[in-house]
């Protein structure tokens, strides 16, 4: 049975101002286990930042717990983050000295054995060997971010939060980055929470998402499950024959439809109503020479998150 890496209940974080309170964490309640690959998401304010900052001990909590490992996190936070870590494109290094004088620095405070050889099986992963004597601050935004992200693999973390891990990267870094976190995942049983605004990687790496919106959670499921919450999509049909008779049966449907081209229709229906509709044209004496069906996806879901078409609706 996978116990809980991490356990978060009843989270609140308000912040107070001469305008008055803020809050912008709600209430929250979720669970990691070890293994599990979660993404954590959300529109621009939605409280992800300000969440992750008191997972790792920045922010201090209004009310509510925080677990790692079954320890409470207020109690033994020394102990919890010795055993995981944190990388983030938006996180900074020390600027004045070398990345290899970095790297040595926080080996040394993980208590890293054979920091030098861990330190430099890093760096040729990442083809970096041509940084490590170039101070931190002349790294442009890419570089900083590779760095970063090969800082919070030294002490071999049980869990580590990763905040847009890829951003800046170029694509063939970024795949290699991703390759590396499903490696570590799969040989190392490695526990990842992960925010990010390209659903085409959270879709790759994790195996269940939480969603947050002003400060609550409104969802969290698995990316398929997500997705099918929608229930619609598009059915792309190129068809010879008569158009006029196309689309007046599609009138008859009541089916929202567009010609994007004089033999290629796009139809918006429900994933459960296209092989009626397929049947229905082809039965009409329409010809139909290919078809495309575009489901849903993460990104999908996400906006209508962002657009306030997704009401709370936690599911664990």
């Amino acid at each position: 049975m996978q116990n809980n890496v991490l356990e978060v209940k009843n989270l609140t974080k308000n912040f107070r101002s001469s305008a008055g309170e803020f809050t912008a964490v709600d209430n929250i309640s979720f669970s990691i286990k070890q293994g599990d690959a979660v993404g954590f998401l959300g529109p621009n304010g939605a409280g992800k930042t300000t969440t992750i900052q008191m997972l790792l001990g920045i922010t201090n909590v209004t009310s509510g717990s925080i677990q790692y490992f079954g320890k409470d996190f207020f109690k033994h936070k020394q102990q919890c983050l010795q055993r995981i870590n944190f990388t983030s494109a938006f996180n900074t290094l020390q600027g004045r000295i070398s990345v290899w004088e970095n790297l040595i620095v926080f080996a040394t405070l993980y208590n890293v054995k054979n920091p030098k050889e861990k330190i430099m099986n890093l760096i040729n992963y990442f083809n970096s060997e041509s940084l490590l004597n170039q101070r931190y601050w002349n790294l442009s935004a890419g570089q900083k971010t590779r760095i970063n992200f090969i800082k919070s693999l030294l002490n071999d973390p049980e869990l580590i939060l990763m905040d847009e891990p890829t951003a800046s990267l170029d694509p063939d870094v970024v795949d290699k980055t991703l390759s590396l976190i499903e490696e570590l995942k799969d040989k190392r049983n490695l526990t990842i929470l992960y925010t990010s605004h390209n659903m085409n990687e959270i879709t790759r790496i994790c195996n269940k998402v939480i969603f947050l919106d002003h400060g609550q959670i409104v969802a969290q499921d698995s990316p398929l499950s997500l997705t099918k919450r929608i229930g619609s999509a598009k059915l792309q049909i190129t068809f010879d024959g008569d158009k006029e008779k196309l689309e007046n049966y599609l009138k008859e449907k009541r089916t929202t439809y567009s010609f994007i081209k004089k033999y290629i229709v796009v139809i918006n229906t429900q994933e459960k109503d296209i092989p009626g509709i397929i049947f229905g044209i082809s039965k009409s004496g329409i010809w139909i020479a290919d078809i495309e069906v575009k489901k849903p996806t993460l990104e999908d879901f996400f906006l209508q998150i962002a657009r306030g078409g997704i009401s709370v609706n936690s599911k664990n």
